[in-house]
C-alpha cells in the first residue's frame, strides 16, 4: 500500500504487485476507520481478472469497519474481466450507527477497444453492508460461461461493456438523489432504499463512457476530488 499526502483524509492506494488475479490467487484485506476519522481506499490501476487454469479460482476477501462519526470511501478503479477468468470476490462493510460510507465498484467486461470477447469465464461477487448489525445492502453477481453472449441480451445488459454499483450512506443521501439521477445516462438508475441510503447502478458501452458520468457523481458524493490514481 502507498499513502499519498492529503490535506484532509487518509488515502490508501492498494497495489497488486502481480498485476492481476488468476486462478489459485488468494487475497485477504482488512481495513478499519477509527472513530471520527476519514479513510479513502483506492487502487493503483484497474484490477485484472486473468485467464485461470481449469479448476482454479482466484479469491479476494475484503472487510471494512467504520467507527462512530467516521467515514470510509471505497473507490477502487475498474475490475477488468478477461476471457477465461475465474474470480470469486467478497466485500463486507460494518458501519457504526453514525458512520458514513461511499462505496463504488466499477466492472468492465473485456477491453472494448481491443475487441475482446468473454467467450468463457466465471465471476462471482458479493457485497454486504451492515449498520450496527442490521443489513442495509446485500448484492450478488454471478456470471458463468459465455459472459459476453449472456450480457448481449436486451433484458440483461443489451451489449453493455461496463457496469458500476454504488452505495452512499449518510444524512445527505436524499439531498444528492436528484443530482445523481440528472448525471446518469438512460442506462442507469438511483433510488433511496432508506432516507440515508442511496443506491445506484448503471451500464455503459465501455469504461471511458462509464467514467464520464461516474467521476462527477463520486466527486459530488465525497465532496472532494477523486484520488490521484484515477487521474493518471
Amino acid at each position: 500500500m502507498l499513502f499519498p499526502r492529503s490535506s484532509s483524509d487518509l488515502q490508501a492506494v492498494l497495489i497488486n504487485t502481480a498485476g492481476g488475479v488468476t486462478g489459485g490467487d488468494r487475497f485477504e484485506q482488512v481495513f478499519t476507520a477509527g472513530a471520527t476519522s476519514e479513510l479513502t481506499l483506492t487502487t493503483q490501476a484497474a484490477e485484472r481478472a486473468y485467464r485461470a487454469q481449469p479448476g482454479q479460482v482466484g479469491r479476494i476477501v475484503t472487510h471494512v469497519k467504520v467507527g462512530e462519526d467516521a467515514r470510509a470511501n471505497w473507490l477502487p478503479q475498474e475490475t477488468i474481466l478477461f476471457d477465461g477468468c475465474a474470480m470469486q470476490r467478497t466485500l463486507t462493510v460494518d458501519l457504526a450507527d453514525t458512520a458514513r460510507l461511499t462505496f463504488c465498484e466499477p466492472l468492465v467486461f473485456g477491453r472494448h477497444t481491443m475487441g475482446e470477447t468473454l467467450r468463457q469465464g466465471s465471476f462471482h461477487d458479493k457485497v454486504s453492508i451492515t449498520r450496527s448489525g442490521h443489513l442495509l445492502y446485500l448484492d450478488a453477481i454471478k456470471l458463468d460461461g459465455a459472459i459476453t453472449e449472456h450480457l448481449s441480451q436486451m433484458a440483461i445488459a443489451d451489449g453493455a461493456g461496463a457496469m458500476v454499483s454504488l452505495v452512499h450512506v449518510g444524512s445527505d443521501a436524499e439531498g444528492h438523489l436528484a443530482a445523481v439521477r440528472h448525471l446518469l445516462p438512460t442506462t442507469g438508475g438511483a433510488s433511496l432504499v432508506l432516507p440515508d441510503v442511496l443506491v445506484m447502478r448503471a451500464l455503459a458501452p465501455d469504461s471511458f463512457a462509464l467514467r464520464q458520468f461516474l467521476c462527477p457523481i463520486l466527486t459530488r458524493l465525497t465532496g472532494r476530488a477523486l484520488p490521484r490514481p484515477w487521474m493518471i
